[in-house]
Protein backbone atom coordinates (compact mmCIF):
# COMPACT_ATOMS: atom_id res chain seq x y z
CA UNK A 1 0.00 0.00 0.00
CA UNK A 2 1.23 3.48 -0.96
CA UNK A 3 0.68 6.97 0.57
CA UNK A 4 -2.19 7.35 -1.92
CA UNK A 5 -4.29 4.60 -1.03
CA UNK A 6 -7.51 4.75 1.05
CA UNK A 7 -9.39 2.97 3.35
CA UNK A 8 -12.72 4.21 4.52
CA UNK A 9 -16.10 3.63 5.13
CA UNK A 10 -19.05 4.61 7.41
CA UNK A 11 -21.64 2.31 8.64
CA UNK A 12 -23.37 1.70 5.18
CA UNK A 13 -20.95 3.00 2.98
CA UNK A 14 -17.67 1.11 2.32
CA UNK A 15 -14.85 2.46 0.09
CA UNK A 16 -11.56 1.62 -0.50
CA UNK A 17 -9.00 3.18 -3.45
CA UNK A 18 -5.58 2.30 -4.51
CA UNK A 19 -3.29 2.62 -7.44
CA UNK A 20 -2.70 0.40 -10.39
CA UNK A 21 0.18 0.52 -12.65
CA UNK A 22 -2.19 -0.15 -15.36
CA UNK A 23 -4.39 1.61 -17.65
CA UNK A 24 -7.70 2.31 -17.04
CA UNK A 25 -8.92 0.31 -20.46
CA UNK A 26 -7.07 -2.53 -18.96
CA UNK A 27 -8.70 -2.79 -15.62
CA UNK A 28 -12.15 -2.07 -17.33
CA UNK A 29 -11.94 -4.63 -19.02
CA UNK A 30 -11.35 -7.39 -15.83
CA UNK A 31 -14.12 -5.36 -13.77
CA UNK A 32 -16.83 -4.82 -17.09
CA UNK A 33 -16.09 -8.74 -18.24
CA UNK A 34 -18.24 -10.80 -15.38
CA UNK A 35 -16.73 -14.16 -16.21
CA UNK A 36 -13.32 -12.20 -15.02
CA UNK A 37 -14.82 -11.13 -11.63
CA UNK A 38 -14.29 -14.28 -9.81
CA UNK A 39 -10.20 -14.38 -10.40
CA UNK A 40 -10.42 -10.51 -8.18
CA UNK A 41 -13.13 -10.86 -6.00
CA UNK A 42 -12.27 -10.15 -2.55
CA UNK A 43 -15.16 -11.23 -0.55
CA UNK A 44 -14.64 -14.44 -1.80
CA UNK A 45 -18.19 -14.97 -2.93
CA UNK A 46 -18.08 -15.21 -6.84
CA UNK A 47 -18.55 -18.66 -8.19
CA UNK A 48 -18.77 -17.87 -11.99
CA UNK A 49 -20.44 -16.04 -15.01
CA UNK A 50 -20.96 -17.47 -18.44
CA UNK A 51 -18.82 -15.83 -21.03
CA UNK A 52 -20.16 -12.96 -23.51
CA UNK A 53 -21.98 -10.65 -20.53
CA UNK A 54 -19.68 -8.01 -20.87
CA UNK A 55 -21.15 -4.88 -20.11
CA UNK A 56 -21.83 -2.22 -22.33
CA UNK A 57 -23.88 0.27 -20.81
CA UNK A 58 -26.72 1.08 -17.74
CA UNK A 59 -29.61 -1.49 -17.81
CA UNK A 60 -27.67 -4.25 -18.84
CA UNK A 61 -27.74 -7.21 -16.93
CA UNK A 62 -25.31 -9.95 -16.22
CA UNK A 63 -26.06 -13.45 -14.21
CA UNK A 64 -23.46 -14.49 -11.80
CA UNK A 65 -23.49 -17.85 -9.78
CA UNK A 66 -22.42 -17.39 -6.30
CA UNK A 67 -19.86 -20.03 -4.59
CA UNK A 68 -21.39 -22.92 -3.83
CA UNK A 69 -23.77 -22.83 -6.72
CA UNK A 70 -27.20 -22.49 -5.41
CA UNK A 71 -27.79 -18.89 -6.14
CA UNK A 72 -27.81 -16.41 -9.22
CA UNK A 73 -27.28 -13.32 -8.78
CA UNK A 74 -28.81 -10.55 -11.55
CA UNK A 75 -26.99 -7.87 -11.70
CA UNK A 76 -28.54 -4.24 -12.85
CA UNK A 77 -26.12 -1.71 -14.11
CA UNK A 78 -27.54 1.63 -13.13
CA UNK A 79 -24.54 3.35 -14.10
CA UNK A 80 -21.65 3.16 -17.06
CA UNK A 81 -18.92 5.36 -18.90
CA UNK A 82 -16.92 3.69 -20.45
CA UNK A 83 -13.22 2.66 -19.36
CA UNK A 84 -14.02 4.98 -16.49
CA UNK A 85 -17.22 4.00 -14.40
CA UNK A 86 -19.57 1.32 -13.79
CA UNK A 87 -21.98 0.31 -11.23
CA UNK A 88 -25.11 -2.26 -10.50
CA UNK A 89 -27.22 -3.41 -8.02
CA UNK A 90 -27.59 -7.19 -7.17
CA UNK A 91 -30.98 -9.04 -7.32
CA UNK A 92 -32.23 -12.89 -7.03
CA UNK A 93 -33.31 -14.43 -9.78
CA UNK A 94 -36.13 -12.90 -11.33
CA UNK A 95 -36.55 -10.32 -8.61
CA UNK A 96 -36.02 -6.96 -8.19
CA UNK A 97 -32.78 -5.38 -6.90
CA UNK A 98 -32.24 -5.54 -2.39
CA UNK A 99 -31.13 -2.10 -2.36
CA UNK A 100 -27.55 -2.53 -2.25
CA UNK A 101 -25.01 -1.00 -4.94
CA UNK A 102 -21.20 -2.02 -6.03
CA UNK A 103 -19.33 0.70 -7.92
CA UNK A 104 -16.43 1.30 -9.80
CA UNK A 105 -14.46 4.66 -10.10
CA UNK A 106 -11.56 4.82 -12.36
CA UNK A 107 -9.08 8.07 -12.58
CA UNK A 108 -5.91 8.16 -15.12
CA UNK A 109 -3.22 9.59 -13.03
CA UNK A 110 -1.12 10.84 -16.01
CA UNK A 111 1.93 8.41 -15.31
CA UNK A 112 0.38 5.30 -16.66
CA UNK A 113 -1.34 4.55 -13.15
CA UNK A 114 -4.69 4.59 -12.38
CA UNK A 115 -6.41 5.46 -9.26
CA UNK A 116 -9.35 3.01 -8.52
CA UNK A 117 -11.92 3.25 -6.14
CA UNK A 118 -14.44 0.42 -5.05
CA UNK A 119 -17.81 1.29 -3.21
CA UNK A 120 -20.15 -0.66 -1.49
CA UNK A 121 -23.47 1.02 -0.78
CA UNK A 122 -25.91 -0.58 0.91
CA UNK A 123 -28.06 2.96 2.26
CA UNK A 124 -31.02 1.83 0.15
CA UNK A 125 -30.95 -2.19 1.42
CA UNK A 126 -34.27 -2.81 3.01
CA UNK A 127 -34.19 -6.88 3.07
CA UNK A 128 -33.52 -7.94 6.64
CA UNK A 129 -32.34 -11.46 5.37
CA UNK A 130 -29.35 -9.37 3.50
CA UNK A 131 -28.45 -7.29 6.29
CA UNK A 132 -25.49 -9.24 8.03
CA UNK A 133 -23.81 -9.80 5.34
CA UNK A 134 -23.72 -6.36 3.98
CA UNK A 135 -22.54 -5.64 7.73
CA UNK A 136 -19.86 -7.65 7.02
CA UNK A 137 -18.50 -6.01 4.26
CA UNK A 138 -15.34 -4.59 5.26
CA UNK A 139 -13.19 -1.78 3.76
CA UNK A 140 -10.56 -4.32 4.19
CA UNK A 141 -12.46 -6.95 2.23
CA UNK A 142 -12.66 -4.52 -0.93
CA UNK A 143 -8.97 -3.71 -0.37
CA UNK A 144 -8.29 -7.37 -1.27
CA UNK A 145 -10.54 -6.84 -4.25
CA UNK A 146 -8.56 -3.99 -5.46
CA UNK A 147 -5.12 -5.69 -4.62
CA UNK A 148 -6.40 -8.77 -6.64
CA UNK A 149 -7.14 -6.45 -9.18
CA UNK A 150 -4.18 -4.87 -9.27
CA UNK A 151 -2.23 -7.38 -9.65
CA UNK A 152 -4.30 -9.51 -12.89
CA UNK A 153 -4.14 -5.72 -15.07
CA UNK A 154 -0.34 -5.30 -13.94
CA UNK A 155 0.14 -8.88 -15.61
CA UNK A 156 -2.12 -8.01 -18.42
CA UNK A 157 0.34 -5.31 -19.50
CA UNK A 158 3.49 -6.95 -18.87
CA UNK A 159 2.27 -9.41 -21.13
Amino acid sequence: MTNDDDLSGTTQVVRATREVRATPETIFELIADPARQPEWDGNDNLGQADAGQRVREVGDVFRMVLLGGDKVRENHVVEFEEGRLIAWRPASEGEAPAGHLWRWELEPTGDGATRVTQTYDWTQLTDESRMARARSTSPAMLQASLDRLAELAEATERG
